[in-house]
């Protein structure tokens, strides 16, 4: 076999092998894009913003839900902070999480141990299952809080203002509508 032949054939067996490795619909996920995609918390922006921009817009708060997104303070490496939503609550102060970007750069990680290990049971600070080790990680990050995935109630001013305002864009539109059928073009 020539050298010329034996690279195409090293080069056709790599490239197959590279491809059943790395299938077409694997992704490279940050958390927040996948907790917002799981969660429907329409929150956009580094992690270390949500607790701030859900304010007004979804309740937070300091108790585990299922489907509410806990909101990771920026912390030592992790200068964006992290956010994970629950699936599951095993006790008051063990959930289970899934997210991504954790254990594994990109990857998703569904069901995992997070454990509440504040002095005061408020979920402020915790520690998280981190996959090399196959348990909790050594470290204790601080947390800001939930965000629960219904809207802020409505005595909240500014969700009140925003629902006027969507009000009055309706009204608007419903105007323009009517004059645009009154309109010979």
């Amino acid at each position: 076999m020539t050298f010329g032949k034996f690279a195409a054939r090293f080069a056709l067996v790599t490239a197959c092998s590279l491809m059943t490795a790395t299938p077409a619909f694997a992704q490279f996920w940050q958390c927040v894009t996948y907790a917002r995609k799981i969660s429907g918390i329409d929150i956009h922006g580094n992690a270390n913003t949500w607790w701030g921009k859900a304010k007004g817009h979804y309740e937070r708060g300091h108790e585990p839900r299922e489907g509410a997104v806990l909101a990771f303070a920026s912390h030592g490496k992790m200068r964006l902070g992290h956010v994970a939503m629950v699936s599951k609550i095993v006790s008051d102060r063990e959930v289970l999480l899934t997210h991504a970007n954790w254990s594994r750069p990109g990857r998703v990680e569904t069901d995992v141990r997070a454990v509440d290990v504040s002095p005061a049971g408020d979920w402020s600070e915790v520690k998280v299952w981190y996959g090399p080790i196959g348990d909790l990680g050594t470290s204790v990050y601080p947390t800001k809080g939930f965000i629960y995935a219904n809207a802020a109630s409505a005595d909240d001013g500014d969700t009140l203002d925003a629902a006027v305002t969507i009000a009055q864009q309706d009204a608007k539109s419903a105007n323009l509508v009517a004059l645009a059928a009154t309109q010979r073009f």
